[in-house]
């Protein structure tokens, strides 16, 4: 069985080639699991995508998007990783694969709609993209790790919870059946409580679900309030959820934003691989 202990997560801003991204260097450094947020910064994609943008369902080239995929991939020491991104449609299905052999057959699968993927293969990544939602990434200490997109909707609907559940089953094996859940968590980038205004009945949706916590006012909601209560209602301690404590919104230099940019912008990324 698995005995190894990841430290308490701590992200850090490092220059990658031509990119910089956030990461722990402490957990790759542990168990081999390369996890990075991306910024806008470093790419070749111009305009409203300038520069990393790695959506390819906004309007930019999709060649440029390509490369700018690739460029994160060689930039973190993954050149030759197959890439699963998926199709992400605001729902809460997290698809997973445990063997290199079955890569193909997921991203055929997730390129049909998942807005959430549980690797165990080693040398197989992750990319979700993002522009105001909340990206996670969570890692266990057998190198198994997800990465999820969890916009209002996912929040709403547990999807990070949903990871930790298949995480913790597919750990099952190396850890023990009720191992507890010493995985670390990772939230990038996101739009903030104080420029996250919704209408009411999304906010009423979001008390009556998690409580006063996620609702700072009448107006606006906390997703980092929200995604925290699930997770530790799903056995993920307090001290291993590390937030990156970044708005979108209010740095729209740095990170791209759909709100900040009227509707037209890229997306960074949260990205995840077990490089050894």
């Amino acid at each position: 069985m698995t005995t190894l202990s990841l430290p308490l997560p701590v992200l850090t801003k490092g220059r990658f080639a031509s990119l910089d991204a956030y990461t722990d260097e402490s957990l790759f450094e542990v168990c081999g699991v390369r996890i990075a947020f991306t910024t806008r910064q470093g790419g070749v994609s111009a305009g409203p995508y300038a520069s990393l943008n790695l959506g390819s369902h906004v309007d930019d080239d999709l060649a440029l998007v390509e490369k700018n995929r690739k460029i994160v991939l060689s930039s973190l020491s993954c050149g030759d990783a197959p890439l699963i991104v998926p199709k992400q449609v605001h729902g809460d299905r997290v698809l997973s694969v445990s063997d290199a052999k079955d890569v193909r057959a997921v991203a055929n699968d997730a390129a049909q709609g998942a807005d959430g993927v549980v690797v165990g293969a080693s040398r197989v990544a992750a990319l979700l993209c993002f522009a105001d939602c909340v990206p996670v990434i969570i890692v266990s200490p057998t190198g198994r790790f997800a990465v999820v997109h969890a916009g209002w909707r996912g929040v709403e609907n547990l999807i990070s919870a949903k990871a930790v559940e298949i995480l913790s089953s597919e750990d099952a094996c190396a850890l023990g059946e009720g191992a507890p859940r010493e995985y670390n968590v990772y939230i990038g980038p996101h739009i903030r409580s104080e420029c996250f205004e919704t209408g009411p009945d999304v906010h009423e949706r979001f008390v009556s679900r998690f409580g006063p916590v996620c609702a700072p006012d009448d107006s606006h909601v906390d997703l980092l309030a929200a995604l925290k209560n699930q997770l530790m209602a799903a056995g993920v301690a307090d001290e291993r959820i590390c937030d990156l404590g970044a708005c979108t919104v209010c740095r729209n230099d740095e990170f791209f934003s759909f709100r900040a940019q009227d509707g037209v912008a890229g997306r960074h990324g949260a990205f995840a691989c077990r490089v050894s």
